[in-house]
């Protein structure tokens, strides 16, 4: 019988959707000494950061970076924008849907949060619908999660701006980027996305600690009479400096270091082909999924995360024993089921830095915890995935010749 050690050998598979793997690149970024943030030097390395997240936001409107994780980044947006007790509307899409939510009820904002059953997206019809019966324009903001990273769920952003227009409304549109940025195509200007929020430690390949809003011009008008309380999160004191590179207080000099160097990373690659990349592997970790005949949380194909797929457990089996003995066995982190889902779904990332033999790894390590674990599945995902990821390169090596 094999022995299971405390100290495996080999590398640890974190296959969590986020935090995600950071590569070796950016983690020798992080490591160089910290110079003085006052000094010219800085000033180099921030307008080259918060130049470089326009592009990654596809906006040219204005950004701030905080040294927070996107919680941090949730409130900047909510009380930079809204008074005390202004209505905002929300959809129940899933657990960091429903934190938001908690957020803004603790900031003396009113709620009206839409039901969901974790499995769908976000309905433009009922957003639309609502908004049209608001005859008094008394909601202030619509928030949304575009990548629900509870449930492995997308919402259709640009479907709930046009539901907006055509509803003739004129709330704030705020969208929660954090498991999706750098992941999934993502269009701040073109979607008329008033604050976008965003992390770190997810498709941007850092560890957590950064967050980030993209503001239009809209919302930062917004932010003139907003009253709610603001002192650290303000943006006025941010946007002030900001234009020379700099920051208002101390900033996360190193983990700007690493920023810099992920968004190298992504621009060498192409956006488009990142986004390509995610999608490929949300196909192939389907395929698996299917394969084993597992249930895949999210019920409408549309909808479909690339960078997480959130797979249910069957009746009577433990999605937390299940992802233990993957861990004890062959040392992978998959992601637990969060409040409702708790203990019934286990959840694969599939996002940042991997790329085809990370996913067959993770895969293959799942089928054989599937089997260990003594959960029905039929065997041979792992090969679907695996042939999946072989008929697609070999299809894009077909179009480029």
């Amino acid at each position: 019988m094999i022995a299971l050690h405390s100290h495996p050998s080999g590398r640890h598979f974190l296959q969590i959707p986020g935090p995600t793997n950071v590569p070796d690149r950016v983690l020798r970024a992080i490591d160089n000494a910290t110079i003085d943030h006052r000094g010219p030097e800085f000033g180099v390395l921030g307008k080259s950061v918060l130049a470089g997240m326009k592009k990654v936001f596809k906006t040219e409107a204005d950004v701030v970076i905080y040294p927070s994780s996107g919680t941090g980044a949730w409130e900047a947006a909510l009380v930079n924008t809204l008074s005390p007790g202004d209505l905002v509307l929300m959809v129940e899409t899933g657990h960091f849907a429903t934190l938001w939510k908690k957020m803004a009820v603790k900031l003396g904002l009113r709620v009206e949060f839409l039901e969901g059953d974790w499995r769908h997206g976000i309905d433009a019809a009922q957003i639309h619908a609502r908004l049209t019966a608001d005859k008094a324009h008394e909601i202030k903001a619509v928030c949304a999660v575009h990548n629900e990273t509870a449930t492995g769920v997308t919402s259709n952003i640009a479907a709930l701006r046009q539901a907006m227009d055509d509803s003739g409304h004129p709330a704030l549109f705020m969208v929660d980027t954090i498991s999706s940025l750098g992941s999934m195509d993502y269009r701040h200007d073109e979607w008329g996305v008033d604050v976008t929020v965003a992390g770190s430690q997810k498709g941007l390949m850092l560890p957590p600690g950064l967050s980030f809003n993209a503001i239009s011009a809209k919302a930062l008008a917004a932010s003139g009479t907003a009253a709610l309380r603001r002192s650290y999160w303000d943006w006025k004191e941010m946007l002030a400096i900001n234009p020379s590179g700099y920051f208002p207080y101390t900033p996360a000099t190193n983990l700007l270091y690493g920023l810099h160097e992920a968004l190298e990373m992504l621009f060498a690659e192409g956006l488009d082909h990142v986004f390509a990349r995610h999608r490929r592997y949300g196909e192939a970790t389907r395929e698996a999924a299917r394969a084993w005949g597992l249930d895949i949380l999210c019920k409408n194909p549309d909808e479909y995360s690339s960078v997480l797929t959130a797979v249910v457990m069957p009746d009577g089996h433990s999605a937390d024993a299940f992802r233990k003995v993957v861990l004890r066995h062959f040392d992978m982190s998959l992601g637990q089921g969060l409040s409702k889902l708790s203990d019934k779904v286990f959840r694969i990332g599939h996002l940042g830095d991997m790329n085809d033999l990370t996913l067959c790894g993770t895969l293959a390590g799942v089928e054989m915890g599937l089997g260990i674990a003594g959960v029905p599945h039929r065997k041979g995902g792992a090969q679907a995935a695996m042939d999946h990821l072989a008929q697609s390169s070999m299809a894009a090596l077909a179009q480029a010749a």
